[in-house]
């Protein structure tokens, strides 16, 4: 290539670049009309983007729910958004924000070090200004964690599913962590309400000596607000794959809960619990082999509390589940495995919650 004239190397590059606009182009046509709309504001490099557009197509869960809605069309104006946030260790030893880009609804709080145990971590809160996840919307979030870097995101609340009498509500997420990087990404908790249907697809990939916490908690519904939202989602589908650096799929984990379709109550489901928490760390084994030790099998009947510790294949890390009645005990016991997380892998303590919020 080094005999190659600058020249030349130019013409392959503008080759190279009319053929991805020309392949993108062919693509976006296939969409619907009300996405079309939105040509200039689309990100065309995002693989995420393009998933949340189609992945509806393909998910067999939910071909019952792929009518349109009588009001806004469906991955349309105000109902596609985009995040693409990028952490980077700077020259002192801190985590920066070095881009952010975003559509509609979403927005993104200052990014500050607040965590006094790692003071070099850069935390942030994501927001949506929709009211909560609608019939319709697709969502797509694109997270890089450079080498070296350290970051905690949440959300500033609950997600909440909106009742839906239309089609559905996908959110993609891709994310990379990079070598000796390290990321928490623990959301609020989920509440889907009554006939809501839902797909989250989440690719993670992990780089050397890198590690990533990522979890999702899962509320049965507006509990309190009328009997029919207890369980009275139509799909909650979630599924989280693992790749390593170089591409290939380490792990999947993936639930669907359609509780109309079976008794969600029945022994080896819910039995008898309202909330459920899963918890992934994806971090080298030596870590992970340490964290295992230290966290077993627990089932209190007094907190009317259940959790365990599974292994990840290809020695990705591990998943850690919760089942509880109430909310406030699984989110008590998820930090219990957050600080020995914290303390295996980054040598630091766990700060105990805010008063007004969980993480």
């Amino acid at each position: 290539m080094s005999d190659i004239p600058k020249e030349a190397l130019g013409c392959v590059t503008e080759m190279d670049e009319a053929a991805r606009k020309a392949e993108f182009d062919a693509f976006f046509k296939t969409l619907p009309e009300a996405t079309q709309i939105l040509r200039s504001t689309v990100p065309e490099d995002s693989e995420t983007w393009r998933r949340a557009q189609i992945i509806g197509n393909e998910a067999p869960e939910l071909a019952p729910y792929r009518d349109e809605p009588i009001q806004f069309k469906s991955a349309g104006v105000g109902k596609n958004g985009f995040l693409r946030l990028k952490m980077r260790r700077d020259t002192d030893g801190r985590t920066i924000m070095v881009d952010m880009e975003r559509r509609t609804p979403f927005i993104i709080l200052k990014a500050r070090c607040w965590d006094e145990a790692m003071p070099n971590m850069r935390c942030l809160y994501t927001i949506t200004t929709g009211g909560g996840v609608l019939q319709g919307d697709r969502y797509a979030v694109d997270l890089l964690i450079e080498e070296g870097a350290e970051a905690h995101i949440s959300t500033q609340t609950a997600t909440k599913i909106q009742a839906m009498d239309a089609n559905y509500a996908i959110q993609t997420q891709t994310i990379k962590v990079e070598d000796n990087a390290y990321f928490e990404y623990m959301p609020d908790l989920t509440i889907p309400c009554e006939h809501s249907r839902y797909l989250t697809d989440t690719r993670i990939e992990m780089g050397e000596n890198a590690t990533m916490l990522y979890g999702e908690v899962l509320v049965p519904g507006r509990i309190h607000h009328k009997p029919e939202e207890y369980f009275g989602f139509d799909v909650f589908s979630s599924c989280v794959r693992g790749y390593d650096k170089q591409g290939s799929e380490t792990f999947c984990e993936k639930f669907i809960l359609e509780p109309k379709r079976g008794n969600i109550q029945q022994l080896g489901v819910m039995n008898g619990f309202d909330v459920f928490a899963n918890v992934i760390v994806l971090t080298p084994k030596h870590f992970a082999d340490q964290i295992f030790a230290q966290m077993g099998v627990d089932y209190d009947i007094k907190k009317q509390l259940a959790s365990g510790l599974s292994q990840l294949p290809n020695d990705a890390g591990l998943v850690f589940k919760v089942l509880g009645k109430e909310v406030k005990p699984v989110r008590e016991r998820i930090h219990e495995f957050w600080r020995v997380v914290r303390k295996v892998v980054k040598g630091t303590e766990l700060p105990d919650p805010f008063l007004w919020r969980p993480y």
